[in-house]
């Protein structure tokens, strides 16, 4: 009998609708991998197997009366950084332990209207503030494909959980990186929408003119169809843009011939690892036998996306961050005189890595210096946005390395922030331009660890990104790859 667990979200749907399996077999299955593999992952911080198996037989219910929905029956997993109403939130901090949201955030809510059945909610390094999940205050999730390795961050748990068939899918967050680096390290396919596509209502914030929430899944049909679900217009979030959401099944099946694919030279720099860009020039090569034009392009600004980055994500990171001081949110540690009770708060409350980019926004935004660093770095900021703007008026994608390397051992880079800082290279400057990108498989290194190939789109135009994925991936074995966990 095939292992339900490595069945693609369609193939899934497929079988739930024939009724040659119920949602409560194969949630079942997903609670007994977890249960066997977990203790080597450490993908979870809260499991809801009752929640879970709640709703499994609901969905059972649902299909005996005729009903249908886009995801009925399909168990989920859920970064920790969305609130879930009755269920702990914590964004991987310790500040936040044992906090149960009143409210479920609006991705969630359309997960559930169509059908989702909650696995649980999964690791993360603390509030989205990593590259690797070894942030995270509560454990250090592994990589499926090797377990003495990073999963990449923040969206670690939901990478791990969709590469070591943990979970059907899962929902990720991405301000600078963190659903692509993580998906590019793991294997899988994860896609950053574009700022505004998707509510941020519900999402604890970091950098909130940066934060996305997006699909990871093991197919571009599957990211697809969960970014149908979580896509479009929400009146509770201002930033949520009120447009039309395509049909993004129907874009997968769309031919890319004429397609014009833009290779930035910016991309292609010493310190790529050789196995990493053969891999990404082999998959450019494929697109062009598909039928796709290639053109050089150059992004110029895009050296000025790391110091930007690190400018303004820690700038907005101070200010969110804020809140957390024992009186409005998270545990009091009272010493008697409110600065002192304020310092202890936060002092243990908050990790290394959060007190450190609370420290870097706080500088930028104080008095004397918001001009020549904040103020600066959003003049630069709208010069790399110029820059793919100008792109997208010879090609319309963009494809690129996801990272510079493979995924790197635990505890390698660990005493070396600005290191650390470097693995998001790549993906930065989508995220400070707004648009969106998305991260495949495409092939491995020496080593069998995966390799990422990462495409770029036009504000807005992500049913492209999908089409171009989507060819590629049916022309290609790679995402056939399961980890040998």
């Amino acid at each position: 009998m095939t292992d339900l667990t490595q069945l693609s979200i369609t193939d899934a749907l497929q079988q739930l609708r024939d009724k040659t399996i119920s949602a409560v077999e194969l949630t079942q299955a997903y609670l007994a991998r977890i249960e066997k593999l977990e203790p080597s992952i450490r993908a979870y911080i809260t499991l809801t197997p009752e929640r879970a198996l709640k709703d499994a037989e609901a969905a059972d219910a649902a299909r005996a009366r005729g009903e249908d929905k886009p995801l009925l029956g399909i168990p989920l997993a859920i970064k920790d950084v969305l609130s879930t109403s009755g269920v702990q939130t914590t964004c991987g901090s310790k500040i936040l332990d044992g906090y149960v949201p009143v409210y479920t955030a609006t991705v969630v809510q359309r997960l559930e209207a169509a059908g989702m059945v909650m696995l649980g909610k999964v690791n993360m390094d603390e509030f989205a503030m990593g590259s690797s999940t070894e942030n995270s205050a509560y454990q250090i999730t592994r990589n499926p494909w090797d377990t003495t390795r990073v999963p990449g961050g923040s969206s670690g748990g939901s990478a791990a959980a969709v590469a070591a068939c943990m979970a059907a899918g899962a929902l990720g967050t991405d301000t600078g990186g963190s659903v692509r680096t993580p998906a590019g390290f793991c294997g899988i396919v994860g896609l950053k929408p574009s700022y505004g596509r998707v509510s941020r209502y519900g999402l604890v914030a970091f950098g909130s003119s940066l934060d996305c929430i997006g699909p990871m899944a093991r197919t571009v049909a599957d990211a697809a169809l969960l970014l149908q679900v979580i896509a479009g217009h929400d009146p509770l979030d201002s930033t949520s843009m009120a447009l039309d959401v395509p049909d993004y099944a129907a874009a997968l099946t769309k031919s890319i011939k004429g397609l014009k694919v833009g290779v930035p030279k910016e991309y292609f720099i010493e310190g790529l690892q050789k196995d990493t860009s053969d891999a990404i020039l082999a998959a450019i090569d494929q697109l062009r036998s598909l039928g796709a034009q290639t053109v050089e392009i150059s992004l110029p600004h895009t050296d000025y996306s790391l110091p930007v980055y690190y400018i303004i994500a820690p700038a907005e990171a101070s200010a969110n961050l804020a809140r957390y001081d024992g009186i409005r949110f998270g545990p009091k540690v009272d010493k008697g005189q409110m600065w002192d009770t304020y310092k202890a708060t936060r002092g243990q409350g908050f990790g290394p890595e959060v007190k450190r980019r609370i420290m870097l926004g706080t500088y930028a935004l104080s008095a004397g210096y918001y001009d020549a660093y904040y103020g600066k770095a959003q003049q630069v900021r709208t010069l790399i946005k110029q820059d793919f703007e100008k792109a997208f008026t010879q090609v319309d994608v963009i494809a690129a390395p996801v990272t510079p390397h493979t995924a790197f051992k635990i505890g390698q880079n660990t005493n070396d922030p600005l290191q650390m800082y470097l693995e998001d290279v790549f993906t930065l400057p989508a995220s400070l331009a707004g648009v969106p990108g998305l991260s495949l498989p495409c092939g491995t290194d020496s080593a069998g660890l995966p390799i990422g190939l990462q495409l770029i789109g036009r504000a807005f135009s992500e049913e492209v990104l999908l089409r171009a994925a989507h060819a590629y991936e049916q022309s290609t074995e790679w995402h056939k790859a399961l980890a040998k966990v």
